[in-house]
């Protein structure tokens, strides 16, 4: 399967080429390393699986949006909107191969994608945002139990 997410303000694709790919501002820990200071240094988590491509935000200080709505985790479809605080792409899947890379896939490969635009912190809230959940009493247990 091809996936990519595509720069609404231009700019190089991203290609999901790993199953699992980890999307933050650290890029000595991320593959996806995106270089702006809104994006959290481990931000989300993209799952791709049997076609599919599922995203999960690692307790973001900005948030992960899917289609202007706020997420902790689902799946995305093509032509969603996908956002990393204010940094916005477009999903883009389908059949065949993705383009060849430079680099060893299976090796320890960051992406750095420089952001010419610093925004403030106002443009990454808006009115009505839901907060992220957190984990309640029931949600942790003792490894003793």
């Amino acid at each position: 399967m091809r996936a990519q997410l595509v720069p609404l303000r231009g700019g190089r694709p991203i290609q999901i080429l790993r199953d699992v790919t980890l999307v933050g501002r650290q890029d000595d820990l991320c593959d996806v390393c995106i270089d702006q200071s809104s994006i959290s240094k481990l931000h989300c988590v993209i799952v791709r699986t049997d076609g599919l491509l599922f995203i999960r935000d690692l307790g973001s200080t900005n948030g992960t949006k899917v289609n202007g709505q706020r997420v902790i985790r689902g799946a995305l479809l093509p032509g969603d909107e996908l956002a990393f605080a204010g940094e916005k792409y477009r999903v883009e899947m389908g059949p065949g191969e993705p383009d060849p890379e430079p680099v060893d896939i299976h090796g320890a490969h960051t992406e750095v994608i420089e952001v010419g635009h610093r925004a403030s912190a106002n443009e990454f809230f808006a009115p009505g945002d839901a907060p992220l959940q957190t984990a309640s009493d029931s949600d942790v247990r003792m490894l003793d139990e």
